[in-house]
């Protein structure tokens, strides 16, 4: 299979996991009355499913974003060593983007 393939295939099935996460198990659920009292989320919501794949896809995002800079900063560098510094940055910011899951996992914990 064609590694562009396989992302894709990763991508739906993570995509599907996250749906069916999102729903309810069963339909017309009445939640726990210790839930139903107090200001939690709906009933099926399950908030550290959700935190970790934010931080999940912002991982895989990010690998393949610093897999696709890294060789091309590697070839750069090979052929002009002065733009070492230059490469550094761009690899840098696409390890930002996991920065970017993880404070969104966080806004989801402190929400629920």
């Amino acid at each position: 299979m064609h590694a562009c393939a396989l992302r894709r295939a990763l991508v739906r099935a993570l995509l599907v996991c996250a749906a069916l996460a999102a729903t309810p198990l069963v339909a017309g659920a009445e939640p726990p009355a210790a839930l139903a009292a107090s200001a939690a989320p709906a009933a099926g919501s399950n908030p550290f499913l959700a935190a970790a794949i934010a931080t999940g896809l912002a991982a895989i995002g990010a690998g393949i974003a610093v897999g696709i800079a890294g060789a091309a900063a590697i070839g750069a560098i090979s052929e002009k060593p002065e733009l070492l510094g230059r490469s550094l940055i761009f690899v840098g910011l696409a390890e930002g983007i996991v920065i970017y899951g993880l404070i969104v996992s966080f806004i989801i914990l402190g929400a629920g």
